[in-house]
Formats: C-alpha cells, structure tokens, sequence
C-alpha cells in the first residue's frame, strides 16, 4: 500500500462550507495495486487519529468505572490475559463484549449512512430515517419470535432490511434519484414495519414481549462474544467492497454524467452502495437492534470536522463507534436512568445534533 500526497481544487458539493473552486489542501490516494485509490487529506487523517483516541478512552472507562469496573492498575495485566476472578467475568462476559460488539455496530451504522447519503445526496437519506433500520428491526423481530431456532435472525434482520428498501425504490416512482420522495416515502415505510414489530409485541407472549422491548429501543446489553464475531465478519466482508467504490463515490458527488464520462459507472455504483449499506444495517440491526440516529449523524458529524466534501467513509465508521461507545457509557454509568436501552441516549444525542443544526441554518436564514 502506498500514499500519494498532492494539492488539488475541487469543486465544492452543494451546502459545502467553501466557496466553489476554493482549494483544499494538500490530499493524495493510499493505494492498493491498481484496484483500490483512497482519496486522503491530512485533515481527515489527524480527526481519524482523534476519533481513536477518544474511543479508546471511551472503552477504558466502559471497563474501569463502576462497581464491578477493573481498576486501571490491572487493566493493562487484564487485555493481555492475565485476568482472573472478578476481572476475568467483567472482561469476557460482563463488558468485554459489550464494548466490541458496540463499537462494530457503531462503526457498521455509521459507515451505512455515509453510503446511503453519499447515493442519494441527501443529508436525512440514512437507513434509520428511510426505513431501512426499522424494516431490519421488524424481519429480525418476527425470526426471534415467531421463528426461534429456525431461522437466523441475521437473515431475518437481512431479508426485512431488503423488504424496506425495495417497498422505498417502487414507492417513489424514481427509484433513489429524488431525494424529497425517498425521504417521504422511507416515513410511510419506516411507520408500516413499526407496525409490524408492535403486531409481534402484541400477538406473542408478555415475556417474550418485554425482552422485545430493548431490542426494538437497541441495546447492547447481555451481548456475547458470538454478537461480536457476526458484527465484524459483516465489517470484513463489506470493508474491502466499500475501498472499491470509494473513488468513485466521490466523483459520483459531482453529479451522474460528470461521473460516467470519468469512467466511475454510477448506476452500477449507487446499487452496490446501497446493497453495501443495507447489508451492514442489516448486520447491525441483529445483534443490536435498530439503534437510531447513529447512522443519520455520524456522517453529518465527519463532514463538519474535515469541512471537505467527499462521503468520508472511513471517518463516518471511526465517529459511529465513538457516539455509539459513549451513548453506551452514559447507559451503563449514569445513575438518574438505570437499564435504559442504549437507543434512548443516541436517540438523545441525535435529536440535540439535529436541534442545533436546525437553529444553525435558521440563523443563516436558510430556514
């Protein structure tokens, strides 16, 4: 793999914060062979590297703090295999994890949503708010339920996921091109298989019913180390497809015959994408449930860090296991709201983002 550094000038996407052909600094391509180019600027190297950090302090205090926490003065002696006793039980059973199960569901969602507004060209064209999350939600709901032991609920999770973006495609009449129907069309679907998960909760019995109740919110409480191993095998498989269409997802942004001109098969693209981000909600959604706004803000998030345009994929993924990892946090550790499903606080965060995203083009008079 090697890198290539260059300064360019590109044009800036609609609602960019730059002045069109304003240059951007110095950007270059980390390279594999012919096949995959990685457009790189050293802005989003250095936020890529903060959001690391922070995630890894975020997962220290998922492991430290609290009653049963490990204290930081075993925890080195802990993750190198030294653990025992009470250590042991919270690091392989207790939150172990439920940390790497929440930071590849945060990272799987946010990568999503990169993909998905980057196709559509639309800031609220993420899983969650088209329906994609909640269709998952409803497959996986009824498998786990009305199916246990038969049937995977990742399967599950994967064939309501396709139901509700397949109900999206044909109910706009224009397949993902416009961006006002997708959005209008994704409610009228999220709300039919909203409907269909309470049906569930509602026909099968009170008990199966309550544990139903923190999947629908999303939770990453009482995961395993086989949640863990499905959320990430879903991130290695999609990971190298995704570096192969990034390229041409950022020439894509320039607009379809632009795009086709250079090469880049816009059509075959955004159909991959979204075959890409449907598979890596659906992944989500099963081991996590339809945890919401993640995959809506992470993107959002990325772009305002880096001020650049481009889908920033790989810095999407790095800020959903952030959010997520602290969402995750506050559920465990904040003593006001015990128990409380995970989905509840990035609910929370993702509604104070779009509040002050709101009052900021309200006072820019865009609004």
């Amino acid at each position: 793999m090697t890198a290539r550094t260059k300064p360019v000038t590109e044009p800036v996407a609609p609602g960019g914060s730059d002045a069109p052909g304003r240059p951007r600094g110095p950007r270059g391509y980390l390279t594999l062979g012919r096949a995959v180019a990685l457009p790189v600027r050293r802005v989003s190297v250095v936020v890529a590297l903060c959001t690391v950090v922070l995630t890894a302090v975020a997962a220290v205090a998922t492991l430290s703090l609290g009653r049963l926490g490990i204290s930081l003065a075993d925890l080195p002696g802990a993750l190198t295999g030294g653990a025992t006793g009470k250590n042991a039980f919270v690091l392989e059973r207790l939150r172990g994890p439920r940390l790497v199960v929440g930071i590849g569901t945060g990272a799987a969602f946010g990568l999503s949503g990169a993909l998905f507004q980057s196709v559509t060209r639309n800031p609220l064209g993420s899983p969650d708010v088209i329906g994609l999350g909640a269709g998952a939600g409803a497959g996986a709901a009824i498998v786990a339920l009305l199916f246990p032991g038969t049937i995977p609920v990742s399967l599950g999770a994967l064939a309501g996921a396709a139901l509700a973006m397949a109900l999206v495609y044909v109910s706009t009449g224009s397949g993902f091109r416009n961006p006002g129907r997708l959005v209008v069309a994704g409610i009228g679907v999220a709300a039919i298989a909203t409907a269909v998960i309470q049906y569930v909760v509602y026909a099968v019995e009170r008990d199966k019913a309550a544990v139903l109740t923190a999947y629908v919110n999303g939770s990453l409480a009482a995961r395993s180390w086989d949640h863990a191993t499905t959320i990430w095998l879903v991130l290695l498989v999609t990971a190298p497809l995704t570096a192969l269409i990034a390229r041409r997802l950022s020439i894509g942004e320039m607009g379809d015959e632009i795009a086709a001109g250079l090469g880049a098969e816009p059509r075959t693209t955004k159909s991959l994408a979204v075959l890409l981000s449907i598979v890596l909600s659906a992944g989500a959604v099963s081991v996590a449930g339809p945890i919401a706004f993640i995959a809506l803000t992470a993107p959002q998030i990325a772009k305002r860090l880096t001020r650049s345009s481009g889908p920033h994929l790989t810095l999407s993924a790095l800020v959903g296991a952030l959010l997520l990892v602290v969402a995750d946090l506050c559920a465990q550790q904040l003593p006001l709201f015990e128990n409380l499903p995970v989905g509840i606080y990035t609910m929370a965060i993702g509604g104070a983002y779009l509040g002050y995203l709101l009052m900021r083009e309200w006072r820019k008079g865009v609004l």
